[in-house]
């Protein structure tokens, strides 16, 4: 896809410049705040709250990260931005609260959280948020089911696909042939992404080096914490997926 080059200019801080010893909190707006001024591009993940609302939160449960217990689908984004994080005054915030903080000031890279499903109402509800911003963003997911809604209902939409060898995969709603398919990439033909992001301690995997070297396809790759991930990341990717340190 042309005119991407914008999703590998500089690094990109993890889930926001997040430092949790300095009360800023992963996922936060205190986090994108920070990489807006540190010159970073962010990324971040979104669900959806029990009313379809997308929210901006890794876990499924908020067990780690705030005052309360038990799944975040369960409850409205009204009612997630009422509970407490641990040890930092901010809230978990909306999709539509990140854009228009961030406002086009630096790119979004935004993985979407799926059960397998496609979660298509998630996806039409990002794409909505979308319309009106103004800013460089990408939209990926682990899920090629997620890929494939996004590129039938935003297809002019930056999109990338997120993998791994999945060798320790524990999670459910994978068989051993579609975690075979997403390690080595065989749905692009239907998917069609833009980019791939593919975890750094499983490069070079040669599935995303071909499609980098033969298609032109963005490689970043992710989570970038020690100088020893850093050095194959220069080697074998374009951008970097950080968090721990400052590049």
């Amino acid at each position: 896809m042309a005119g991407l080059s914008w999703l590998t200019d500089r690094p990109v801080a993890h889930r926001g410049l997040h430092d949790a010893r300095a009360g800023i909190i992963e996922n936060t707006l205190s986090a994108a705040q920070a990489a807006i001024a540190a010159g970073y591009a962010i990324e971040i993940d979104l669900q959806a709250a029990a009313d379809g609302t997308p929210v901006v939160f890794h876990d499924d449960t908020l067990d780690r990260l705030t005052t309360a217990t038990g799944p975040v689908a369960a409850l409205g984004a009204a009612e997630l931005a009422a509970i407490p994080l641990k040890a930092t005054s901010d809230r978990i915030p909306t999709f539509r609260q990140l854009l228009d903080l961030v406002a086009g000031q630096t790119p979004l890279v935004v993985e979407v959280k799926s059960d397998w499903s496609g979660v298509p109402a998630l996806c039409e509800r990002i794409v909505a948020d979308l319309e009106t911003y103004h800013g460089p963003v990408a939209i990926m997911s682990f899920d090629p089911k997620v890929v494939d809604v996004l590129r039938r209902i935003a297809p002019a939409l930056p999109r990338g696909i997120v993998s791994e060898s999945y060798r320790d995969w524990q999670e459910g709603g994978t068989t051993p042939w579609s975690r075979f398919v997403m390690r080595h990439l065989l749905h692009v033909w239907r998917t069609k992404p833009h980019f791939i992001a593919y975890c750094v301690d499983d490069l070079p995997a040669v599935s995303a080096l071909l499609l980098r070297w033969l298609f032109g396809l963005k490689l970043l790759t992710w989570t970038v914490r020690t100088p020893e991930q850093r050095a194959r990341a220069e080697r074998w990717a374009d951008q970097i997926i950080f968090e721990g340190f400052r590049p």
